[in-house]
């Protein structure tokens, strides 16, 4: 468990499917992330995914929650590591209540030291659909340069998008 002035990050549960099923079914959440759940039942899939990547240790993924009184905000973490070239991909979400109140700006920094301290990361990749402005802001915020595009590189709702590369280093 790690502790902010204001948070708790902590690993996921499932007692978590509740809060993980509000954020992966909010169609302001799932706009630009590559995974919705419509039940409860489906986001089962998105609770075994998070409990592979901690067991093949391939990642690890964090509930960020107020400190005071336990409420659920949103997740982030890791998944596509690659212990070999020491990198992995970093993602998070939260709940719409909670954007624009700091909430990640104060968690990503412990998530960074967990994955290069922990995980002995040496680059984390973002990687944002370029059209997503929001996020590109808040990457940039936590020290991600842009490196480039992938234009054209997947396909969402029968459209090709385009997705913009940051990283962080050690």
């Amino acid at each position: 468990m790690i502790n902010t002035e204001r948070l708790t990050i902590r690993k996921i549960t499932s007692d978590d499917i509740h809060h993980i099923f509000s954020g992966l079914s909010h169609p302001e959440v799932i706009k630009y992330y590559g995974v919705n759940f419509m039940t409860l039942e489906a986001t089962q899939e998105q609770m075994d995914w998070y409990a592979d990547l901690e067991k093949n240790k391939t990642g690890q993924w964090f509930a960020v929650c107020s400190k005071e009184n336990g409420t659920f905000y949103g997740a982030g973490g890791y998944n596509n590591r690659d212990v070999n070239n020491r990198k992995a991909e970093i993602g998070f979400w939260l709940l719409p209540e909670y954007w624009g109140k700091g909430i990640m700006g104060e968690a990503m920094p412990k998530i960074f030291d967990y994955g290069f301290e922990e995980l002995n990361l040496h680059r984390i990749e973002g990687f944002v659909e370029s059209s997503n402005n929001k996020c590109k802001k808040a990457v940039a915020k936590v020290g991600f340069k842009y490196e480039g595009t992938m234009v054209d590189c997947e396909v969402k709702n029968r459209n090709y998008i385009s997705v913009d590369v940051y990283a962080k280093f050690r």
